[in-house]
């Protein structure tokens, strides 16, 4: 339908301003054929069958009101290149569809609208004019002429119901004061269709239902002091896609763009939400959307590119390809069916000052993802990444990420549950790497990760946390391709348990002055640790209480600035076992340990010896106990500066004598040239008593008997017999008869003294020795 001048004149351009009066047309005058004669206005519309169901209008100016509000009326109304006085008004009507093409409107009033096809605004400018109207819907309102309850909205389609969809392709909605649109508890049953939609105010969508997918791509939406987008407990039965419009050439593809908060808590979407390649942000400081988000709560998020707590999505959602967001990422206890993308993406808020920082970039705690966490090329240059208590049913797969949040933690992922891999491998950080108490699946895997400018704090600063993790296979803190890892502050790997191995394999490892701990991996336990680190590593090394069955090391573990704590540290074997003839190898290792080693520890040697003894290699077991016994005397010795000369002494014998114990041989020795040396000096020699001159008035009490002189003058029938006297005197214990019954005169005497004293040191390091015989056996 249109007037006569669409036949005369060229078509109207809706966007130029008001145009002459040749092309207006009275709203009235256009209603006027649909209206039942005598029917008293629109309330009561004709309804004949004989009526078009499309009404065309184009090329006019629509004077005054269009006034549509609760008719019935089985007409489609379409409107091209038309520019609307006043906002058309279609609440509560019941209509066949309604679609504006190229058209202005100063707003549209749609509450209750029923639509049994779309609606569609396409290519339309929708800009409401300063003063308002009576009802004062769609317009710009001063603060002091509000009312509760009336809606401000340049589009206003509260509790609409359409059966068909809501396309508002390449349409402007200029509402700077007020909300661009306003559809609370919408009801489509196909879908919301708004391509390369552009809103100056906020798009509110609260509670909305469509049956298929909503669909935001290209447009750009703006409200930066508040919620840009709204979709507070929408149900879409579709998909959610703010993602790139590819129509067009690679030239005319338009990004998804939000200058405000993007708000979706309690959102349900049975397909997927894609946000690839967007552009999000909201102001980084300054005043808050809510009021509720101004509160001392360190787990609150004043300023947010992103809220979806609670949010429930059946397929995947994409943060991913090329989005940039500065603001958080905020997903709280949200439920994601599919996989959560955040590869090749860019977040970055802004750091905070004071306690709480309330600078974290990504937000995820309590958080249940069935399927992958994808993260590869993810760039955070400021900001945290938090996901505690975070559940993934497939892997974290983190490739080549940059981290950069120094001197606070910039992943804080403590509870995490990971089915399958973490993954973090070749990464750029700039803080610590928290992933206390993380239970994984199948291994993490930090390969070729450069992890630098930890949290410092008073106690201990570590840039990789893995406390208390529990792995299924792998902890990989090792080298890629083609660059190291490295932790400059350290890894804490105290608790940690992994079923098969921990590998640091030529990985880098320094700790922070002041704090001077390299890796801390004490009650660590593992089928197979690998420590074999590339340089040197800077600080020391705690072991305490740490297990596993194979051990690997290097010169360079061993060598490490500090020292190693090996306290009750426990291996079952070597994964380069040591020859049963390899005793240079018992020799090194032995000096290793000594050398790491802040003082004397016998549990270290203790544990070397068993290990070597349970691979069947005797021998060496033994020489590292008697070179521990060796080491156990030299710290008494300094440790008791009186005595010190005697201990010293005392451990001289025991280790020349009977080796402590585990030389055997060597006591025997010991017995067999005494007794050769006492048997040749008494055999050979002659006694002094013999021919000695005695006063008549000495009180004599031996008498010479051939070639020695015997103690009294009672015959026992006693030979003499340098052998069995020698060993008389050794034996301090056992008595033969001999030391009692011959005399001894002069050196004789001093030389018998001597073989006694030695006897009883003798007996007694031999009596040691084989108390430590019995123990080491009954080990």
């Amino acid at each position: 339908m249109a007037g006569p001048v669409e036949r005369e004149l060229p078509p109207l351009d809706p966007f130029a301003g008001v145009p002459d009066a040749r092309y207006h047309l009275a709203a009235s005058e256009l209603l006027k054929p649909l209206l039942e004669p005598g029917g008293g206005g629109l309330l009561r519309l004709r309804r004949s069958s004989g009526n078009a169901p499309i009404v065309p209008v184009e090329n006019v100016y629509i004077t005054g009101t269009l006034d549509l509000r609760g008719a019935d009326l089985d007409c489609l109304f379409r409107f091209e290149n038309c520019r609307f006085e006043y906002p058309p008004d279609v609440r509560e009507a019941k209509l066949l569809g309604l679609v504006f093409r190229r058209c202005y409107l100063p707003g549209l009033k749609a509450r209750n609208l029923r639509s049994r096809n779309d609606v569609r605004l396409i290519r339309s400018v929708v800009q409401p004019f300063p003063g308002g109207t009576e009802d004062g819907e769609t317009a710009v309102q001063r603060g002091d002429t509000r009312e509760r309850g009336v809606p401000d909205a340049a589009i206003n389609l509260t509790d609409a119901v359409i059966e068909g969809s809501i396309v508002l392709t390449r349409t402007r909605i200029a509402s700077t004061h007020g909300r661009a649109l306003q559809a609370d508890r919408l009801i489509t049953s196909g879908a919301f269709l708004a391509y390369r939609l552009t809103a100056d105010g906020q798009v509110r969508l609260p509670g909305m239902r469509t049956g298929g997918n909503v669909n935001f791509s290209g447009a750009t939406l703006n409200n930066p002091t508040g919620f840009s987008l709204d979709c507070n407990g929408v149900h879409i039965g579709g998909s959610l896609l703010c993602e790139v419009d590819t129509y067009g050439g690679v030239t005319q593809r338009q990004a998804f763009t939000s200058r405000g908060i993007l708000h979706l808590p309690s959102a349900r979407v049975d397909g997927d939400i894609v946000f690839r390649g967007a552009d999000l942000a909201s102001p980084q400081g300054g005043p808050i959307a809510v009021d509720a988000w101004d509160s001392s709560d360190p787990y609150v998020d004043p300023w947010p590119a992103l809220v979806a707590d609670r949010l429930r999505v059946d397929g995947n959602l994409e943060l991913s390809d090329g989005l940039s967001a500065t603001g958080t990422l905020r997903m709280i206890n949200a439920r994601i069916g599919g996989t959560l993308r955040l590869a090749r993406a860019r977040v970055k808020v802004k750091r905070g000052k004071l306690e709480p920082y309330y600078d974290r970039a990504v937000h995820l705690d309590g958080s249940e993802i069935s399927g992958d966490l994808e993260a590869t090329g993810l760039r955070v240059p400021v900001g945290q990444v938090r996901m505690a208590d975070v559940k993934v049913g497939g892997n974290v797969l983190a490739a080549r990420v940059h981290l950069q949040h120094g001197g606070r933690d910039v992943l804080s992922a403590r509870r995490m549950k990971v089915a399958g891999n973490l993954q973090l491998s070749d990464a750029t950080v700039e803080g610590t790497l928290r992933l206390q108490g993380a239970e994984v699946g199948g291994s993490i895997e930090l390969y070729g990760t450069d992890v630098v400018a930890p949290t410092v704090r008073a106690q201990t600063s570590y840039s990789v946390d893995l406390r208390t993790v529990r792995v299924g296979r792998n902890i990989s803190l090792t080298a890629s391709a083609d660059r190291p890892f490295r932790a400059v502050g350290g890894a804490n790997l105290d608790g940690a348990t992994a079923a098969r191995r921990v590998d640091l394999s030529n990985a880098i490892l320094e700790s922070l002055p002041g704090h001077d701990i390299a890796l801390d991996a004490s009650d660590l336990g593992a089928d197979e640790l690998l420590l074999t680190p590339g340089p040197v590593p800077r600080g020391r090394i705690l072991l305490r209480h740490a297990h596993c069955r194979t051990l690997d090391d290097n010169n360079a573990f061993w060598a490490s600035e500090g020292g190693i704590e090996l306290e009750d540290f426990r291996y079952d074997v070597l994964h380069r076992p040591i020859g049963m003839k390899n005793d240079r190898a018992v020799d090194q290792r032995i000096e290793q340990l000594r050398t790491a080693m802040d003082g004397y520890r016998p549990g270290p040697y203790d544990q070397l010896a068993t290990m070597l003894r349970s691979s069947g290699n005797e021998e060496h077991a033994d020489t590292v106990l008697f070179r521990k016994q060796q080491y156990r005397y030299e710290a008494l010795a300094q440790g008791y500066r009186v005595f010190g000369p005697g201990v010293r002494l005392w451990s001289w014998l025991q280790r020349w004598m009977v080796g402590y114990g585990y030389r055997p041989a060597r006591a025997l020795g010991w017995l067999i040239g005494l007794l050769v040396v006492g048997t040749l000096y008494f055999g050979l020699g002659t006694d002094s008593c013999v021919n000695a001159v005695f006063p008549p008035d000495s009180n004599q009490y031996f008498m010479v008997r051939g070639d020695r002189c015997t103690v009294d003058q009672q015959e026992t029938g006693l030979e003499w017999n340098p052998f069995w006297y020698t060993a008389d005197l050794l034996v301090p214990i056992v008595d033969f008869g001999n030391k009692g019954h011959w005399y001894m005169h002069g050196l004789d005497k001093w030389v018998s003294d001597g073989f006694i004293a030695m006897g009883w040191v003798f007996a007694t390091t031999v009596a040691a020795g084989a108390g430590r015989m019995i123990r080491r056996d009954a080990r």
